[in-house]
């Protein structure tokens, strides 16, 4: 599926080619505090794939609780988490909510479950409103 994406601000953009089928939540710590969040949805793309169309996002390399090392990338002016790549450069994680067409993709996996919080299984049932309550 082709894709473009970028940040907030619109300085950084990119498009790429992904697998709608390779899309996954991940729990660990790291993608917790990443994102701000309980967890982070990542879509895989080759690096082939993957070019840059606009601007140029600021990295920096983590090893994570695999024991890989992981270059995140983001936006040097707003702070919007892109992507990432793998030690090698291989492999990228796309962040889905920086992909423009995020709607037409759902996650077909969970990984590193055991870090989820606690609470990531039960807001079902929690009020739900269209806007700022």
């Amino acid at each position: 599926m082709h894709i473009t994406g970028g940040c907030h601000c619109g300085a950084v953009r990119y498009q790429a080619e992904i697998d709608p089928e390779g899309i996954s939540i991940c729990h660990c710590t790291d993608c917790q505090r990443l994102t701000g969040s309980a967890y982070r949805v990542t879509a895989p793309a080759r690096q082939e794939s993957f070019s840059l169309v606009a601007g140029e996002p600021k990295g920096y390399g983590k090893y994570g609780d695999s024991g890989g090392l992981s270059r995140q990338f983001f936006c040097p002016n707003c702070g919007s988490p892109l992507y990432r790549t793998d030690g090698d450069g291989g492999a990228i994680g796309i962040r889905v909510g920086s992909i423009d067409q995020r709607r037409e993709l759902t996650p077909k996996k969970q990984i590193w479950c055991r870090s989820a919080l606690s609470w990531v299984e039960t807001i079902e049932p929690l009020p739900r409103f269209d806007g700022e309550d």
